[in-house]
């Protein structure tokens, strides 16, 4: 049986949501503390995590305060890290495949998350690139998707390295938040969710994705919008 599991945490982080969704994919018993990561705790560094960012997890040790970590309690950090060590402490959950090929795989495919997506969609974000840069990175992943189902075909540590990120941009490009051209938003998210046309594959992978329960359980869209609204809208100015 495993240990006692805190999960330092912030609704507004896409690699802490990776963590939670891999928690809820487990159906893992843990607390969630929620850091606010414009005014951190002072004793948040020094007892969690030295680069003082989210996720971390306190594991095991005596049942203290989340806000009050034993040093008895091994702490970890890094999102891709935390969702494999919560799937080696849930192997039933399915978040790591047993067959060393689809495992690579999976991992193959977070490999593009990281390097490619991501960097990708940021520098749009910021008005930094064109579309066309940001849509070469999606049909890179969408090359790498099976024809039916998820990104190996089963849910995995794929799947859940990638959901926070489109589930922001969704938010963004709905709500045209950016420094992308105006107008642009909506055009792309309309694109990116078809199940027909250039997008059709990774348009229903994308609709998959944000219709899993872990996802919806671990998502707050109100608050998000509300951030990137302050954060993003006025970007182009």
């Amino acid at each position: 049986m495993p240990e006692r599991i805190v999960l330092y945490t912030a609704k507004i982080c896409p690699y802490a949501q990776r963590a939670e969704i891999a928690l809820a994919e487990a159906k893992a018993p843990h607390i969630q503390y929620q850091i606010d990561l414009q005014n951190k705790p002072e004793w948040y560094a020094p007892k969690v995590n030295p680069a003082s960012k989210v996720p971390a997890i306190a594991y095991g040790g005596p049942d203290v305060p989340p806000d009050q970590p034993s040093p008895e309690s091994v702490k970890l950090a890094e999102s891709l890290i935390l969702v494999e060590f919560i799937a080696d402490l849930f192997p039933d959950s399915g978040i790591l495949p047993a067959d060393p090929v689809l495992r690579a795989k999976a991992r193959f495919f977070v490999d593009g998350v990281s390097t490619k997506f991501v960097p990708a969609w940021q520098a749009y974000l910021q008005g930094k690139s064109p579309v066309e840069d940001f849509y070469k990175a999606v049909e890179y992943l969408q090359g790498l998707l099976p024809e039916q189902g998820y990104a190996i075909g089963r849910y995995s540590l794929a799947d859940i390295a990638l959901t926070p990120f489109l589930a922001r941009a969704r938010v963004a490009l709905l709500n045209d938040f950016g420094g992308y051209p105006q107008g642009e938003g909506p055009k792309v998210i309309e694109s990116l969710t078809s199940e027909s046309g250039r997008f059709a594959r990774i348009g229903k992978y994308f609709n998959d994705l944000l219709a899993r329960e872990s996802f919806k359980a671990t998502f707050d869209e109100g608050y998000i919008t509300e951030r990137y609204k302050a954060r993003f809208a006025d970007l182009r100015k």
